[in-house]
């Protein structure tokens, strides 16, 4: 016997008259015998209090309140109805809800309770042999012979006939199934439809004993297969949820759950409906009957009756308890009222706790920790089975304690079960106990199974205990926020107010126990080779204990996670040392090939990435290390995190001189509009340091070539070329007189000295095609700025460095030095020469000594050419470069005024010379006149046309007479001034006109009124 389910108790003895079968109405037992007389017993104890007079079943409604149930003490007749039946009462059964007792004898007969009158004898149902009883519906089904006739109850005196259908054999055993009915014959299980009367098979009966059909609350059937009980659905299909096997076959089986109880030859057999194993067995005298009285059983012998009393279910949960059976005590708990709903939760939570320690025990650590999850019992007691595991100490709760509480519970839950014993109170577990076991318990706990196990059972909680210490956080963050407000306008009060709100609402019990969980949780993960979900946990929100966790993966060498519990806890700049640490071990090979892989020098950008808008002075600090290593993504770094250049700049004069070159190149390739000034200048500073350097160098080797360009000169031309915020004046003053005159000449461009830059290009370089490239490029740049309105003047400007060959080199290195000694002026003459454009010619011929000639940029005419202006030089006619003069107009004949570039010509210049440049010119002045000449005859054809198209409209006649309508208000216009639209076809009043106008005015939203 696993335990005991139902006690059993004796009502009565020494019965007068053999008993046939028992029923049961409140507290008393109705007897039917064998002579046909109907016996009434009730409680010794209520036998005792009634008066002499009231000896019926007819009790008060106080008297019936207190006897609903049979009671569990001595029974003692009451009264004796001699005469009930004729014959033998063979069955009985008693309907509650209808206070009817339905017996059968030589016919089925029903009688109201409690006075025990008769209602109806059903004389169709002589010959009977056994009876189902619908209580719900009222419907009575018998069966005589091979006949199944069905009557329902009219809830009066009544019964009416339904159907009586035939059958192929005698009905053995008969219950309802819903709308139909299932009837045991000798060889088989049937189910007959009440309405069509259809029969349909279910499966043979057993060969030993007959047929049994046993209902269930469920509306589910057990049919009996000789030892065997089946489970069935209302149609007779087999249910796949187990089957009942009996010690032997049963007569008679009583469904009382969650138990079913076996009336079998020798004794009564209990068995769990869970599982279908025996739990019990009642010894009694053969010759017995077994029959379900609510939630009790009756047996009836021949001359006496017990009753199975089912055991508290609180005292069968400890029993169980006690035994190791905790699936069967877990299952009873579930049968607890929900008015104990409290009880069960607390006997629940105890039972699963101590289930969850036995399956531990035995390492079954999976099954263990779901037992420890359904008891609710806090991390930190699972943690304590796990000594490797380290946890807060500040935080951590005492194991002994946490033991204490539950034994306390448990202990409670004893003493609430009135049959439970103190020998099953709760004990710690045996390896807490027993010393000598420690060792091979730590070995069983610390496994590879157990903390996979660990793991599922913290991942389980843990969404549960975050939940609730964010929430623990955000209350306190708003009750903050309130305590602050409230400070500022009743500081003591509100003081006051927030202290006694933060006592009540705010802990960190949350927060504490997160705190315990995601610390155990990471040393799990990573003892388990769980390195992915370890990453993951520690990215996303968590409250690790970053000294035990920093502690554990020192040791571990874990340096992914380590990284990563640096970088969620704000710890940046451990975490930069370490990754600059693992790329110093991959370097020198320290590392593992795997490792090597995985910690590279983007890392340390990518972690920067986000640090640059809130510790840029980080960031620059630790990207140098990977500057030199990769220079365009720690660029893409500074200019994606929007750190100040001029700040990048500094610091890396300071500490990367040697990379700040590298750097403004790239600011400029990546972002030209996004560098300034100074950033330009200091950039054009470093090339031109790198230029002079090497001036030196070659000069001192006398091996410098002007016309030799080294890849640092050709990126000071282009820089000089292509920005323009440097300081032009701080440039010039670093080159030396007699080399870098094209880099002089760029300067000079910029300073709008262009006159100054082309003799460089022509007297210096001797190098026409880079003067007229230089020409071109002002002239583009004029062109998109049509402000400036000189930048046609820069070709005129050339034509006179050709004609004026005879300026000296002295001479432009003394204006040049003039320019360079003179800053403050020369920026007066340059923007004078921006305001100013008649003097700018004067300001220049002054600066660099020109002689008597007074041309203006502007494109002024003097009324001379420059041969006539020129006094004799003592050079001669020859040095001037007539031939690249002519070559000028030919190749820019467009862009040059043509009246003033004649002008400019010698006299002597033949005009066969210059027929590349005039005939061009010639012939786009005579197609634009004739464009022009065809235009102007077109706008004179259209002036015509329009002028004839007025003269017709001012020759239009319209007629008024008394019919004419006005188109607008639909009235007579008669002698009303009126207005006629163009088309000459609508008339209107012209009061109506002039309304509309300003009508569509106002809608416009224009003030003004039309005038007629």
């Amino acid at each position: 016997m696993v335990h005991s389910a139902y006690d059993s108790f004796e009502f009565l003895n020494n019965c007068p008259a053999k008993i046939e079968t028992v029923g049961s109405y409140g507290s008393k037992l109705l007897l039917g015998c064998s002579n046909g007389s109907l016996l009434i017993y009730s409680p010794e104890s209520i036998a005792s209090d009634r008066s002499p007079q009231s000896s019926d079943l007819n009790l008060n409604h106080h008297q019936q309140h207190q006897t609903l149930e049979l009671r569990k003490e001595p029974y003692v007749l009451e009264k004796s109805i001699n005469g009930f039946s004729k014959k033998p009462i063979v069955s009985m059964e008693v309907s509650n809800s209808r206070e009817l007792l339905v017996s059968l004898s030589e016919s089925v007969a029903f009688h109201r309770l409690p006075n025990l009158e008769t209602i109806a004898v059903i004389t169709k149902a002589k010959g009977a042999n056994l009876f189902a009883w619908d209580d719900r519906r009222g419907f009575l089904c018998f069966a005589r012979q091979k006949r199944v006739c069905i009557f329902r109850h009219d809830g009066g005196r009544g019964f009416v006939e339904v159907k009586d259908y035939g059958v192929p054999d005698v009905v053995k055993s008969m219950s309802w199934c819903g709308e139909n009915i299932c009837i045991g014959i000798r060889k088989e299980y049937m189910i007959l439809n009440i309405t069509s009367g259809a029969l349909s098979e279910v499966f043979p009966s057993g060969r030993i004993a007959p047929p049994l059909v046993v209902p269930l609350s469920s509306g589910e059937l057990l049919l009996g297969k000789d030892n065997i009980g089946v489970f069935v659905d209302q149609n007779g299909k087999l249910q796949q949820d187990g089957k009942i096997s009996w010690s032997e076959a049963p007569s008679v089986v009583v469904i009382n759950k969650p138990y079913a109880i076996g009336h079998l030859p020798r004794f009564i057999e209990i068995r769990s409906l869970r599982d279908y194993q025996l739990v019990q067995t009642v010894a009694l005298r053969s010759g017995y009957r077994l029959l379900q009285s609510n939630n009790f059983a009756i047996a009836a012998l021949d001359n006496s009756v017990y009753g199975l009393f089912p055991v508290p279910l609180g005292a069968q949960i400890v029993q169980l308890t006690a035994s190791g059976k905790f699936e069967e005590a877990l299952a009873l708990c579930k049968m607890l009222p929900p008015e104990d709903s409290s009880l069960r939760a607390a006997k629940e939570a105890s039972i699963h706790l101590r289930y969850g320690h036995s399956l531990f025990d035995i390492a079954r650590y999976e099954e263990a920790m779901e037992q420890f999850l359904a008891s609710q019992v806090d991390v930190t007691y699972v943690l304590s089975l796990f000594p490797s595991i380290v946890q807060p100490k500040s935080l951590a709760i005492r194991e002994p304690e946490k033991v204490a509480d539950y034994a306390g519970d448990v202990s409670y839950l004893s003493r609430a079960s009135s049959d439970a014993s103190e020998d099953t109170e709760f004990s710690p577990p045996s390896h807490m106990l027993d010393s000598d076991n420690n060792t091979l318990l730590e070995s069983q706990k610390t496994s590879y199974n157990s903390l996979v196990a660990l793991v599922k059972f913290l991942q389980k909680k843990r969404y549960t205990i975050l939940e609730r210490a964010t929430a623990e956080g955000t209350e306190e963050i708003v009750l903050d926020a309130v305590g602050e407000s409230n400070l500022s306008s009743d500081s003591s009060r509100s003081k006051y107010a927030y202290k006694e709100r933060s006592n009540i609402h705010i802990g960190s019990g949350s927060r504490e126990m997160a705190t315990i969980l995601d610390t155990a949780l990471v040393q799990a993960l990573l003892l388990t080779g769980q390195s992915s979900a370890t990453l993951e946990l520690l990215r996303g929100p968590n409250y690790c204990d970053v000294k035990i966790c920093e502690e554990f993966l020192l040791q571990k060498n874990y340096s992914s996670a380590l990284l990563e519990l640096y970088k969620c806890n704000g710890m940046h700049r451990e975490a930069l040392k370490l990754l600059i640490q693992l790329l110093e071990e991959s370097k020198s090979d320290k590392l593992q090939p795997e490792s090597a892989k995985v910690f590279k020098p983007d890392m340390i950008i990518e972690y920067l990435k986000p640090l640059c808008g809130t510790d840029p002075m980080l960031v620059l600090e630790y990207s140098m290390h990977v500057l030199e290593t990769c220079p365009t993504q720690t660029i893409e770094l500074f200019l994606s995190g929007n750190i100040p250049a001029d700040l990048v700049n500094s610091y890396l004069k300071q500490n990367a001189p040697n990379m700040q070159s590298t750097y403004l190149e790239l600011m400029l390739a990546m972002n030209e509009n996004g560098i300034s000034g100074n950033l330009q200048n200091e950039m054009v500073q470093i090339y031109l340091s790198e230029v002079l350097d090497m001036y030196v160098d070659l000069s001192s080797q006398k091996k410098w070539d002007e016309k030799v360009y080294p890849p640092c000169r050709k990126k000071l031309l282009s820089t000089l070329e292509s920005i323009s915020q440097y300081n032009p004046e701080a440039l010039l003053k670093r080159l030396p007189a007699d080399a870098l005159y094209e880099e002089r000449a760029l300067i000079l461009g910029k300073m709008n000295q262009h006159e100054l830059a082309l003799s460089l290009y022509v007297h210096k370089l001797h190098v026409p095609e880079l003067a007229l490239a230089y020409c071109d490029r002002v002239y583009e740049t004029g062109q998109r700025q049509p402000r400036t309105g000189s930048h046609g003047n820069i070709y005129v400007i050339l034509m006179q460095i050709y004609l004026n060959p005879h300026r000296t080199t002295k001479e432009f290195e003394k204006r040049i030095n003039n320019i360079v000694s003179s800053k403050k002026p020369v920026i007066q003459k340059v923007s004078s020469i921006r305001a100013k454009g008649n003097r700018m010619g004067k300001k220049i011929a002054e600066i660099e000594g020109a002689e008597e000639r007074r041309i203006s940029p502007s494109g002024t005419d003097s009324g001379k050419s420059d041969g006539d202006g020129d006094e004799p030089s003592e050079d001669g006619d020859s040095t001037i470069m007539i031939d690249e003069v002519l070559d000028l107009l030919s190749r820019r004949w467009d862009k040059i005024n043509g009246t003033q570039a004649l002008k400019l010509l010698p006299r002597k210049t033949k005009l066969q010379n210059l027929l590349p440049f005039l005939e061009p010119l010639l012939k786009k002045s005579s197609e634009a006149q004739r464009n022009l000449s065809v235009v102007k005859s077109l706008r004179q054809s259209e002036n015509l046309q329009v002028k004839d198209d007025l003269y017709k409209y001012r020759r239009m006649v319209v007629k008024i007479n008394s019919d004419s309508l006005c188109s607008l208000c639909n009235k007579k216009i008669g002698t009303s001034v009126f207005a006629v639209y163009p088309h000459g076809k609508t008339l209107v009043h012209f009061v109506c006109f002039r309304d509309s106008q300003n009508i569509k005015a106002v809608v416009k939203g224009s003030p003004l009124r039309r005038r007629g």
